[in-house]
């Protein structure tokens, strides 16, 4: 079977990986135009950039793919790729550009989405973050027959994951990925998958995540910062401000008091929350590296009485 593939971050990339693993043919891969990232902003492959350079396969990067859009060349040179890769099938992970309708129906087998949430719920750029910000107990990876529509698709394969209590953005993710190489490989390697409708109820959005959601709003329950900062982890973090200094708070965990939300009302720190406290666990610095809250006051104590901006 052919299988050409679209993805960018190392998500998919785990997904490419399992393809190979498994014996599968990819005679080509799509992924995002290189971008300025680290320090000194020179331009880094995406992930799966970088594996299917690794493997030999040819790698397309346009900037869109409608054909009459404003990167209509580059639309127009990935379609003759994708003509002459002669693909059975196309999995799609993480892959950041909208498939237009002629992509869509270009594979013989149409397009496959690995999705990591279980639709309908957290349909969207980020099913991750809000899973863990919204307290939910279990996710997981949906493997889909991708249609025009905001994963929208009928479902084929479904394998869940429990959320675990300390979970981060960082370490789901990785589980998730796992388990979506898995299913996506089961799902090729099946003679046929029934295709099931997804319900018309229980359908939320999981909207990208933005910089400024970063900034911690102390008159909020504990529990909920708790989670968003879980959530936020690897980016943006959490931000806080206080005497005027701006900090990134990691990570914390719930704790016993009460007081003016920003509070810090014991030793720890333990900040007062619109509902609890929060004992603040692992802190940065602007320019200094993320480390535990007890390293980071030795530097900058954090005593009871001051107040972080709520």
């Amino acid at each position: 079977m052919r299988v050409v593939f679209a993805g960018t971050p190392e998500f998919a990339a785990v997904a490419l990986e399992a393809l190979l693993k498994a014996g599968f043919t990819v005679p080509l891969v799509l992924t995002q135009p290189d971008r300025p990232a680290g320090r000194g902003m020179k331009l880094q492959a995406s992930a799966v950039k970088q594996r299917a350079v690794a493997a030999g396969i040819p790698v397309a990067q346009p900037q869109g793919l409608k054909l009459d859009g404003k990167y209509a060349v580059d639309a127009a040179a990935a379609r003759e790729a994708l003509l002459a890769a002669d693909a059975d099938v196309m999995v799609v992970a993480a892959y950041g550009l909208i498939l237009p309708q002629w992509v869509l129906d270009l594979p013989r087998r149409g397009c496959l989405n690995i999705h990591a949430s279980l639709l309908p719920r957290w349909r969207g750029a980020a099913p991750i973050h809000r899973a863990i910000e919204a307290g939910d107990a279990e996710t997981g990876i949906t493997i889909m027959q991708m249609d025009a529509g905001l994963d929208t698709g009928d479902m084929l394969l479904i394998g869940r994951e429990a959320i675990r209590p300390d979970d981060t953005t960082t370490a789901l993710h990785d589980r998730l990925a796992t388990l979506g190489g898995r299913l996506i490989v089961e799902a090729l390697q099946a003679e046929r998958l029934a295709r099931t409708p997804q319900p018309a109820e229980g359908i939320s959005y999981a909207h990208k995540i933005e910089k400024a959601e970063s900034a911690i709003a102390w008159r909020q329950p504990a529990a909920e910062i708790e989670r968003r900062l879980r959530a936020f982890d690897p980016f943006p973090g959490g931000v806080a401000t206080l005497g005027g200094e701006v900090l990134k708070v990691w990570r914390a965990e719930l704790a016993e008091g009460c007081g003016a939300p920003g509070e810090v009302i014991a030793a720890g720190p333990v900040v007062a929350c619109g509902e609890g406290a929060l004992r603040l666990t692992e802190l940065q610095r602007a320019g200094g590296k993320r480390g535990p809250a007890a390293v980071f006051l030795q530097a900058r104590p954090i005593v009871p009485g001051e107040r972080f901006d709520a």
